[in-house]
């Protein structure tokens, strides 16, 4: 499991680290961060973590004004010296809410309730994809508008999908770039996953939109696009294996 901790106190940001590595050593802090500025930046440029500890006075303001920054969709437990915020944390995408200073027991409730909260979401996006698999109800098109006029558009006219700034657009082999009614996760559900991959948050590609795969850091792959600028089109860590035996089918 990938974890972020924002946290401006080094001594509680260690102390968290070490109660992880107690409850799991496997568990990965892919970093660790003190101000709302720096943990707007990392989740910006960086695939997003898979649960998120947060303390909520940090060091240039509160980490609430984070949720209005950017959209950040990973669970969240928060941690911090202060009560009266309850209320408010529970109104984004929190988990749990635990006070300082940190009882290794009460973390453990926490971690156990998102791993179940994700299992269950893992397990309808299974059912859903499994229902569609069953009937072959895959999309064949997707309906796109261009300025008065709609446009229906072949699913093997589309290069891959992405997100970007809170929409989702399909690329062309004309390399025409549309906005469809449909988030990446409804995409992936309703379009044959032997035709396309759902290789980060970002992208869903197809195998004929590929022009190259390098091997990059940490045993991720790096992929180049037909038709695309973006040099940092990373393969996600857990997705690699599955890249790998959907390239081989």
């Amino acid at each position: 499991m990938n974890v972020l901790i924002i946290e401006d106190e080094r001594l509680a940001a260690e102390q968290l680290i070490n109660l992880l590595n107690k409850y799991d050593k496997n568990i990965t802090v892919l970093d660790v961060i003190d101000s709302v500025k720096n943990a707007v930046q990392w989740l910006k440029i960086n695939e997003k973590p898979e649960l998120v500890f947060m303390d909520i006075q940090l060091a240039d303001g509160l980490s609430f004004e984070i949720f209005e920054k950017i959209q950040l969709t990973s669970p969240v437990i928060f941690i911090t010296a202060y009560d009266q915020y309850a209320i408010r944390a529970f109104k984004v995408n929190s988990i749990d809410y635990l006070l300082k200073p940190l009882d290794f027991d009460e973390l453990k409730i926490a971690i156990d309730k998102f791993k179940s909260t994700k299992l269950s979401s893992i397990n309808q996006d299974i059912i859903d994809k499994f229902k569609n698999m069953l009937t072959n109800n895959f999309k064949n098109r997707f309906v796109v508008k261009v300025g008065e006029h709609i446009r229906p558009i072949n699913i093997e006219k589309i290069n891959y999908f992405y997100s970007f700034e809170k929409a989702t657009y399909i690329n062309t082999t004309e390399n025409r770039n549309y906005v469809i009614d449909y988030s990446l996760e409804q995409a992936e559900v309703l379009i044959d996953p032997n035709l396309f991959f759902r290789i980060n948050r970002k992208y869903l590609i197809s195998f004929a939109s590929i022009i190259d795969i390098i091997s990059y850091s940490n045993s991720r792959l790096k992929i180049k696009l037909v038709n695309s600028d973006d040099n940092v089109i990373i393969v996600s860590r857990e997705r690699v294996n599955d890249f790998k035996e959907w390239l081989d089918k």
